[in-house]
C-alpha cells in the first residue's frame, strides 16, 4: 500500500498540499497547507502505526506530525517522551492535538498535568490547564476548585494568549459542571472580560465565559 514508509506518506502529504490553505493556516501559526479532512482519511487508511508515527513525527514537518498524532498509540508513549514532544510542538494545531488525541488517554497525563500546570514557559502551562479543564469536566475529586479560580482571578487577565484561553476554558468549565462556584466564575468573567469581544460565527457559542457558562447550563438545564 501506497504510504507505509515515511518517504511515500511524506510525498502524499506534498501532493495535498494547498498553498492557499497553508497561507490562511499561517496566520494562525499553523505553517501547513493540507485539509484536515484529507488527513484523516489518509489516517485512516494508514490505520495504527506507532514506529511510523514516530519517525514522522522525527520529520519537523507539522502536516507529517498531525498525521503521526492519528495514526500513533496514545498509550505507548511515556512521561518523557511526551513531555520533550510538547516542547517540540512548534504549532499550536500540533500542541492542540497532542494534548487532546494523544495526552488525555496517556496512564501519565495526571504527571505531566502537575509538571506542565507549574511550568514557567507559558505555552507548556497552557497545556497543564487544558489538561486540569479536562479533570475539571471529567474526574474533578481531589481538586482545589476555589483554589484555581483564585489563581484565574489574579493570573488570567495577564496570561499570554494560549495560556489566557487554556486558563478561560477551565474557567468556563468549573461554571458549567459546579454549580456551587457557578456564581463566583461567571463574577470573575465579567470582571476580568476575557475574550469578551471574540468573534464568533453565527451558530458557535461565545469564548467569553459569562456567555459559555450560560450557554451551556441552558442546554443542560434543557432551555
Amino acid at each position: 500500500m501506497t504510504g507505509t514508509t515515511v518517504a511515500g506518506v511524506m510525498a502524499e502529504l506534498a501532493a495535498l498540499d494547498d498553498p492557499k490553505l497553508r497561507e490562511a493556516n499561517e496566520r494562525h501559526g499553523d505553517d501547513h497547507g493540507v485539509n484536515l479532512g484529507q488527513l484523516r482519511a489518509l489516517a485512516k487508511r494508514l490505520k495504527t502505526q506507532q514506529e511510523l508515527a514516530r519517525q514522522l513525527w522525527r520529520t519537523e514537518d507539522t502536516a507529517a506530525r498531525l498525521l503521526a498524532l492519528l495514526i500513533c498509540r496514545p498509550k505507548a508513549f511515556d512521561g518523557a517522551e511526551l513531555d520533550a514532544m510538547l516542547r517540540q510542538a512548534r504549532t499550536p494545531k500540533v500542541h492542540d492535538w497532542l494534548v487532546n488525541y494523544v495526552v488525555k488517554k496517556n496512564p501519565h497525563a495526571e504527571e505531566l498535568r502537575l509538571a506542565w500546570f507549574a511550568d514557567p514557559d507559558p505555552v507548556i502551562a497552557s497545556a497543564g490547564w487544558a489538561l486540569t479543564g479536562d479533570r475539571v469536566a471529567k474526574k474533578p475529586e481531589g481538586l482545589d476548585l476555589g483554589g484555581l479560580l483564585d489563581t484565574i482571578e489574579a493570573e488570567m487577565g495577564d496570561a499570554p494568549d494560549r495560556l489566557q484561553w487554556a486558563m478561560n476554558s477551565c474557567l468556563a468549565q468549573i461554571g458549567i459542571d459546579h454549580p456551587g462556584h457557578r456564581a463566583r466564575a461567571i463574577a470573575i468573567g465579567e470582571r476580568l472580560q476575557v475574550l469578551k469581544d471574540y468573534p464568533t460565527s453565527p451558530g458557535c457559542t461565545s469564548p467569553y465565559a459569562p456567555v459559555w457558562i450560560g450557554e451551556m447550563v441552558r442546554r443542560q438545564q434543557g432551555g
